[in-house]
Formats: structure tokens, C-alpha cells, sequence
């Protein structure tokens, strides 16, 4: 498998409620999914077991183990949360947005070479890709399967069809 072990899932911005509970900004596709996972990560590989979490106006309220009073929930402020990528069942067709994130973005018909994929947006009816030409021009393209023929994490390649006007 390619890619990081370790994918960027949220980040601890605040302390919640007196008992140590922290408020989490979820970078996930919903902060429910956060909510599935038993044990988190940070950066350096340490373990962060989850003893509860909740959702709360899409935040996530999550109790770590082991920080059981403000002063300590306070420590953990802007600590950045990975999940295993072990740990998670994608369905078919589903991605890692850090997996895409370089791809070299072609034609399917020709093989042209627009870019390469610099951002995802998630914009609530579909993502959105960020296409980084060599001149430096950025070009958004729907991420949708009238686009989106191939993606080949392996090779490093995404395969599209444009539709008209979207590189113009």
C-alpha cells in the first residue's frame, strides 16, 4: 500500500467542560466518522486512546484517555489527530485526499498533461479538484464521474475527461 500511515483526521482546538474532555475540528468527511475510532494518533506515533466521543454542532467532544482535568486538556490545544489508514475501510471508488494530492492530472483521449491535483474542496454536493498547470494557472474541476475516468495511485496518475470550457 502507498501513501502515509498516519493521515491527518482533526485537530484539538479547545478544552470542553471541566473534566478534560477536549473540542476537536474533524478533517474528516463527516465528524462522525471521528467518532468511530477507538484510538488516534499523533505526528510521532503515539498512541491517543479515545475513551469517548460525541458530536456537537459539528465539532467532535472526545475524552482521551489519561486527561482528566482542564489544565491537562489545555496541554493538548492545537495537537494535530491522525488516524491509522489500517484502521479504515474505504469503499470502492473512495480516496485519501492526501493520496491524490500530486497526481498528474491527463486526458484520457490524447494523454495532455493539464497539471497536477493541488487541493480537494469539499464543497458539500461534490469535491472539488485543484488543477496547478506548469504556468502556474489553477483550474477546478468537478469531481464527478462524467469527469473523473481513472485514478492510478500507484503510477501517480489521474485520467479525465474534460468537459467544455473547463481549461479555457
Amino acid at each position: 500500500m502507498s501513501g502515509k500511515k498516519l493521515l491527518e483526521a482533526g485537530k484539538i482546538v479547545t478544552v470542553f467542560g471541566l473534566k478534560g474532555e477536549v473540542k476537536v475540528q474533524s478533517w474528516c468527511d463527516t465528524p462522525e466518522f471521528l467518532c468511530e475510532f477507538d484510538t488516534l494518533y499523533y505526528k510521532s506515533g503515539t498512541p491517543v486512546n479515545v475513551e469517548r466521543a460525541r458530536v456537537q454542532k459539528n465539532m467532535v467532544i472526545m475524552k482521551i484517555e489519561g486527561t482528566d482535568s482542564v489544565e491537562e486538556a489545555q496541554k493538548l490545544r492545537n495537537r494535530v489527530l491522525y488516524i491509522d489508514r489500517e484502521d479504515v475501510e474505504l469503499d470502492e471508488g473512495c480516496y485519501f485526499i492526501q493520496d491524490l494530492i500530486g497526481l498528474t492530472v491527463m486526458e484520457s483521449k490524447d494523454g495532455k498533461v493539464y497539471g497536477k491535483l493541488s487541493d480537494v474542496s469539499q464543497t458539500g454536493a461534490n469535491d472539488v479538484y485543484h488543477i496547478k498547470a506548469e504556468d502556474g494557472k489553477e483550474y477546478l474541476i468537478p469531481a464527478i464521474p462524467e469527469v473523473i475516468d481513472s485514478i492510478d495511485l500507484e503510477g501517480g496518475i489521474m485520467k479525465i475527461t474534460a468537459l467544455d470550457g473547463l481549461f479555457d
